[in-house]
């Protein structure tokens, strides 16, 4: 006598509510299973069992999985999740007996099941075991973008799907730097969500929607939602900036000129206030953006920057870009004031960190005009070519360290020099800055003979060029082999004190480090 053939599971979305958005191979599943399967509450009463409904015939078997705990406190020796695991591990063995008998069994599940789903846990616990196969279901963020009819994401736009139960700061850094947001599972997370909401600058873009689809569904903007009256079954919307019925959106100039004068209605200049934020873009691309500026630069209606800055942040229909050279920090600086002043959000974007050796003085400088002092100026940190440098080599900067520029465009030779005495004979880490440039070319070379004074000639010696790029090189030199025809402006040196320290590890790879303790003299 054959061995007698186990049955089969099945995972069943639903959609999110609505009966008439059931897919037809859901429908189809659970005519042909034996056994229907639903998660509820300690009230007994099962969402999912109420979309399907109508499908489920007086011969179905019902498994009822009731959680013992939702929201309420337990005294589960393991505490909430132990209660919860004991609760998986008993419900997958009560669907296991159905399907070790042959009996096909469908799981109930809102949405999608593998979705923020209680099937998922059924799931891991049965699909290495039993034949299983997966119907999914219309997700409640695509009825909730359905109900606003607003679209969620456009082109490279990047949507992001969020929990509510997550800290407030991690919601604050993750919604500040996508372009369109989902967060689920609201309820008694709502305060805290709205709170991320206005620290991220996102409130008024975000809506509320609960029930989609449901009876009892309701719309609204998530700051006129009453938190008192908000049900776990709820989501709020960070619909797409790209999103506005065609007609109605700005002009996409995405245009590279410095000196193009924006035009707007008074009745538009009116309508808001503009502002100036200057931004770091780190050393490099996207992978050194910090959360807030990647949020500010969505944000703006115009980028203001160096032409090869600008070109590291993405192009969004409806920015207009205005490119210069390298050389014209004050007169861009103006630019992007003049235009926050006629009611345009404007980013200036600068590399590293805005506030070294950067464009934040700049913009600052000029905003201390007596015309500007009604703009709003804002400074977002970014990662500084030195960190970035250190952390590639090790530590060099892990003891007291100065932060130099080698450049004399802006302050003379003598006033470098002397401060390159100083530090050196204090024994300070150095971070030269603007080493060396198609037109600078002796700086490097008479910085090594001064430094040489104070150091000896096997101090260490980190070289860096283009860091998180490309043509990324970190090199270790001893100081009396630094080679300035090496250097250039995409360059920072990083020199170690007398206590600085190369070692090779096991990898064969050098580190470099500067211990935290200075000997006593």
């Amino acid at each position: 006598m054959s061995e007698q053939q186990t049955g089969r599971l099945y995972g069943v979305g639903l959609g999110p509510g609505d009966p008439s958005l059931m897919t037809v191979r859901a429908v189809e599943t659970i005519a042909g299973a034996d056994v229907i399967a639903y998660h509820s509450a300690r009230h007994g009463r099962s969402i999912a069992r109420s979309i399907a409904a109508r499908h489920i015939r007086e011969d179905h078997i019902e498994e009822a999985l009731v959680y013992p705990v939702t929201t309420e406190t337990t005294d589960h020796p393991g505490g909430y999740r132990g209660a919860l695991d004991e609760f998986y591990a008993e419900a997958a063995a009560r669907l296991a007996a159905h399907l070790d008998a042959g009996r096909t069994v469908a799981v109930l599940a809102e949405g999608d099941p593998l979705f923020y789903g209680s099937y998922m846990h059924m799931h891991k616990r049965l699909a290495d075991r039993y034949p299983t196969e997966v119907i999914p279901g219309v997700t409640s963020v695509s009825a909730a973008a359905a109900r606003l009819g607003t679209p969620l994401a456009e082109g490279e736009e990047v949507l992001t799907i969020l929990p509510g139960t997550l800290p407030e700061e991690e919601l604050t850094a993750r919604l500040a730097s996508t372009d369109a947001a989902v967060v689920m599972k609201l309820g008694r997370t709502f305060p805290r969500v709205r709170r991320a909401f206005e620290r991220a600058g996102r409130l008024a873009e975000a809506h509320y929607v609960e029930r989609a689809t449901m009876a009892g569904e309701r719309t609204g903007r998530l700051a006129g939602t009453d938190p008192e009256s908000v049900p776990y079954f709820s989501v709020a919307v960070l619909p797409s900036r790209n999103g506005a019925p065609v007609g109605t959106q700005g002009a996409d100039t995405a245009t590279d000129t410095a000196t193009e004068t924006a035009t707007e209605t008074a009745t538009e200049t009116a309508a808001r206030t503009g502002e100036v934020v200057v931004v770091g873009t780190g050393p490099a691309g996207p992978l050194w953006l910090t959360p807030e500026t990647r949020g500010a630069l969505a944000s703006v209606d115009d980028l203001v920057g160096y032409t090869t800055y600008l070109q590291r942040v993405p192009v969004r229909p409806g920015q207009r870009r205005h490119g210069s050279d390298n050389k014209v920090e004050s007169e861009r600086a103006e630019f992007a004031l003049d235009l926050a002043r006629r009611g345009r959000r404007v980013a200036v974007v600068s590399g590293g960190d805005p506030g070294v050796f950067a464009m934040a003085t700049a913009v600052l400088e000029a905003a201390a005009h007596e015309e500007y002092q009604g703009v709003p100026v804002r400074v977002l940190p970014g990662v500084t070519a030195a960190n970035a440098a250190a952390a590639k080599a090790g530590a060099p900067l892990g003891h007291d360290y100065a932060a130099l520029s080698l450049s004399d465009r802006l302050k003379p030779w003598e006033v470098i020099a002397g401060r390159l005495h100083a530090a050196a004979a204090a024994d300070l880490v150095l971070a030269l800055y603007n080493p060396g440039s198609r037109s600078r070319t002796w700086q490097v070379d008479k910085a090594r003979e001064l430094l040489l004074e104070h150091r000896a000639p096997d101090t260490p010696v980190v070289l860096a060029r283009d860091v998180g790029g490309p043509e990324e090189s970190v090199r270790i030199v001893r100081l009396a082999d630094l080679d300035p025809s090496a250097v250039d402006m995409r360059s920072i040196i990083l020199v170690g004190s007398s206590q600085t320290r190369v070692v090779r590890r096991g990898d064969g790879q050098e580190v470099v480090w500067t211990p935290r303790r200075y000997p006593e003299s």
